[in-house]
């Protein structure tokens, strides 16, 4: 079990007109994601507004706020219990097998055109063993053919235009390797949260999106762009692609900050400290649940 702590403050001007927040900052509630303490501070004196979408537990705060200055802040200390087991185990599934609920994580989506890359996917991995190992494949072609840069994309930068510029940041990684993963009929969504133990190099700690492949009988976790550490992810929100699970979605005019964000692991109840690490084995955080097909 990893134990982590970490923080979230956001900080936003807002023109006279006021705004609407739809926020996803919240670490998501699974058997294998245990939310141990929360706190949430709010600046402004609203009402919070919580809703949980229960078929991908992403928790949804909703705000509408006055104009002037908004502080957003977040903190909670999280218990991660990963499923573990070894790649060899994990082979791909039947679309005729497939829970209902997986079904859309096969199509094409906004950021994620995976019907126009179908012809390049096939002639890459269609022959590979159809399997962890050839997700794998997919994801270590993602690193090594885009390399990541910080501010080298933007909101309307799609999997097709990551092929072409071979350059991006962790968001534009995940939709690429979902836009092939889906082109040969791999399940592939895309998650958000923080993750613990991304290289310092690259600034400081942020977002992360990294991309979650159904396998088996549940969803497996990948990070394409490489700069982060799978067992220190925590997981806030899911989705098709990066329209279904931003971090904040903002109507109307509003000036942001950088995200302030901090993030450590520590001990356990029983003084046991686990610091996240590299493995080899394919890990998850769902609880292998079966949706309903009706």
């Amino acid at each position: 079990m990893v134990r982590l702590k970490f923080s979230i403050e956001l900080n936003y001007y807002i023109s006279a007109s006021g705004s609407d927040f739809v926020f996803n900052i919240h670490a998501a509630h699974t058997p294998q994601q245990l939310v141990k303490t929360e706190n949430l501070h709010i600046s402004q004196k609203l009402v919070p507004d919580m809703y949980l979408d229960s078929a991908t537990d992403t928790r949804f705060l909703r705000l509408k706020a006055f104009a002037g200055s908004l502080q957003v802040g977040y903190e909670a200390t999280v218990d991660i219990t990963h499923h573990s087991v070894s790649p060899t185990e994990l082979g791909e599934v039947w679309i005729s097998n497939l829970p209902g609920a997986v079904l859309p994580y096969l199509y094409p989506s906004r950021y994620c055109q995976s019907d126009r890359l179908h012809k390049f996917a096939v002639r890459e991995f269609g022959n590979l063993w159809q399997g962890y190992s050839r997700v794998l494949a997919i994801r270590d072609w993602v690193q090594t053919h885009v390399s990541f840069k910080p501010s080298s994309s933007n909101s309307n930068t799609s999997a097709v235009d990551t092929l072409i510029e071979e350059v991006g940041v962790c968001r534009d990684f995940a939709h690429l390797m979902i836009a092939l993963c889906r082109a040969v009929n791999i399940p592939a969504r895309f998650a958000t949260g923080i993750d613990y133990g991304a290289d310092l190099a690259l600034g400081p700690t942020d977002f992360h999106a990294y991309v979650e492949v159904f396998l088996g009988d549940r969803w497996f976790l990948f990070d394409p762009s490489g700069t982060a550490i799978p067992m220190g992810f925590v997981r806030f929100a899911t989705g098709r692609d990066a329209a279904d699970a931003a971090f904040a979605t903002i109507f109307g005019g509003v000036h942001a900050s950088p995200p302030v964000i901090s993030i450590e692991a520590i001990a356990d109840d029983h003084g046991h400290l686990v610091v996240p690490v590299h493995t080899k084995q394919a890990l998850s955080t769902d609880d292998g649940r079966r949706p309903a097909t009706t």
